[in-house]
């Protein structure tokens, strides 16, 4: 076990470097200078050049990397800090410590002031949204899997298709005419903020958006959910199972059930890659502060800082993903062993 921790850690870092250099050698060929983007179109050549020299804008791209990477670090002090070039901008950490991004052009603030405060609302209306969407795909795969072919299985299976084949703006657009016009029940956007929101409260605007997740996402799932279970349920030990007459639920439960979620499991797992970084368009429809809101507004303002950093953070999370996914599938199946 040490051994294979030790080889995905490794592999964890690697590919964090990898996915580091990819980002910043991207964001370094955009469109007009570093040094032009952070001063924005009024600032004078005069003080884009000091910049550029500052932040060593001209140095071949692996040095800048190096370059980048100390201050990410925390090895080297963030170039943009320094008093001498007139920007002011400072960070309450300091200008030298791990994990520092640097600075916003956007919001004008340090990026973990920001992106760390979007992403824990992102995560609120992520655990919300997978703690229904985890019960609901099992519920709905399970008993489609058990009836197949049957009047059950074929009802549940159009309402998981047509739930998925269901933009999420679409659904949105749907459920904000439905419970905010018809019947003005619920909130028509989420601030989370009570004092914008009106009468509404937290957890009241977090009905909608958590309810257009649920609905385009726990179809899929529930259907990759009933095709494992259907393979399991051919399956000679489960013959042998109701044979040897146990009943049905030892037989689901007992056998079926662990089994049937061995080849699902990296899909549950995928969702949460897809709800912390792919839920711009439910942020957009319901005016929600999350983080895939502050990715479209980043990209759209040319906000490199809180780009770069964003999209560390969901490579992040990917591998932590398959590093999770390893270790479910050691406990799923036995006959797995780590050498």
């Amino acid at each position: 076990m040490a051994s294979f921790l030790a080889k995905r850690i490794t592999l964890m870092i690697v590919t964090m470097l990898c996915a580091s250099f990819v980002v910043f050698a991207v964001s370094e060929f955009t469109p007009g200078s570093v040094a032009r983007r952070t001063l924005g179109p009024y600032a004078t050549q005069q003080q884009v050049d000091l910049l550029s020299q500052r932040m060593h804008a001209n140095d071949p791209l692996m040095v800048r990397y190096g370059h980048w990477l100390g201050v990410l670090a925390g090895v080297m002090p963030d170039p943009l800090e320094d008093p001498a070039n007139g920007l002011g901008f400072t960070d309450p950490r300091g200008s030298r410590y791990f994990g520092n991004f640097g600075y916003s052009t956007l919001y004008k603030l340090p990026v973990n002031d920001v992106m760390w405060k979007r992403l824990g609302h992102t995560a609120i209306l992520a655990g919300i949204a997978f703690a229904l969407i985890v019960p609901l795909s099992m519920l709905f795969g399970i008993l489609s899997g058990l009836k197949e072919g049957g009047p059950l299985d074929r009802i549940l299976s159009v309402v998981c298709i047509t739930f998925t084949s269901i933009p999420e703006f679409a659904s949105g657009v749907f459920l904000v005419t439905l419970f905010v016009i018809l019947w003005p029940v619920l909130p028509g956007t989420s601030p989370l903020d009570a004092s914008e929101g009106g009468q509404w409260s937290i957890a009241s605007q977090l009905v909608l958006p958590v309810a257009v997740l649920v609905l385009y996402d726990f179809g899929y799932v529930a259907r990759m959910i009933r095709v494992s279970m259907i393979g399991v349920m051919e399956k000679p030990y489960i013959r042998t199972a109701i044979l040897k007459g146990l009943n049905p639920r030892q037989v689901i439960l007992g056998h079926a059930l662990r089994n049937a979620m061995i080849a699902p499991f990296t899909v549950l797992l995928l969702q949460i890659n897809f709800l912390i970084g792919g839920v711009v368009v439910t942020e957009m429809v319901f005016a929600y502060p999350g983080f895939g809101r502050m990715l479209l507004d980043s990209s759209m303002f040319g906000d490199i800082a809180t780009l770069e950093a964003a999209t560390l953070v969901t490579v992040f999370v990917a591998v932590v993903t398959q590093f999770l996914g390893d270790l479910g599938y050691m406990l799923l199946n036995p006959r797995i062993r780590v050498r």
